[in-house]
């Protein structure tokens, strides 16, 4: 990484961030939270959140700091964890833009944000990307198998700290995959009640003759 910080949670408390939490009086509990410490390597927990991943936002900065987020989906799963440290997606071809990489080549810093709609939860990874382009093998291990999608290269990214944000204010959305599915369920129970229903119904009537 290109700076070092006293708590993993500087990267993003900067000086300036820390004088307006101070003005507006949450210095003290950050304070003491970021004692805790903010995570800087990939735990179980944030494995299991990003196997079931099927999107992400991915931002960048150019070398003047003007911002650039891009969303970046495919299979569960497709962000994965090379080691504790380093997450690694296939950058598919799209419309030959090339923002993002071009901020890479002259600002590595980059930022992966993360919803979890059907659960409300989110999490936050700050730390530095590369793009590789003449590695076959890392973009054949990388690529999801029968995805429909043509890999121009490969985007790694080495965490230098994550955390997580409370629900508050987070629409509960669900994937349409999911709620077919759900609903395929719920349909195949009311057919199977339905012909129990006729079955007995059917049975009362036989009696009666």
């Amino acid at each position: 990484m290109t700076a070092t910080h006293t708590y993993a949670s500087d990267v993003a408390f900067t000086p300036a961030v820390k004088s307006i939490q101070t003005r507006k009086g949450s210095r003290e509990g950050y304070a003491h939270a970021e004692q805790r410490g903010w995570r800087t390597e990939v735990d179980e927990n944030l494995a299991s959140f990003l196997a079931d991943a099927d999107s992400f936002y991915f931002a960048t900065a150019s070398a003047d700091g003007q911002p650039y987020i891009q969303h970046r989906g495919g299979p569960k799963g497709f962000l994965k964890v090379l080691d504790k440290q380093t997450l690694a997606f296939t950058d598919y071809a799209g419309n030959r833009q090339y923002i993002t990489q071009g901020n890479l080549s002259e600002n590595p810093k980059a930022y992966i944000f993360v919803m979890d709609y059907a659960h409300r939860r989110r999490v936050k990874i700050w730390g530095e990307a590369r793009v590789v382009e003449d590695d076959e093998a890392l973009t054949t291990s990388l690529m999801p198998k029968g995805y429909r999608a043509r890999p121009e290269q490969v985007i790694l990214f080495k965490i230098a700290a994550w955390d997580t944000n409370c629900p508050q204010h987070i629409p509960q959305k669900f994937d349409a995959g999911d709620v077919a599915a759900a609903l395929a369920v719920r349909d195949a129970r009311i057919a199977e009640l339905e012909a129990e229903v006729a079955a007995l119904k059917g049975g009362k009537v036989t009696g009666a003759t």
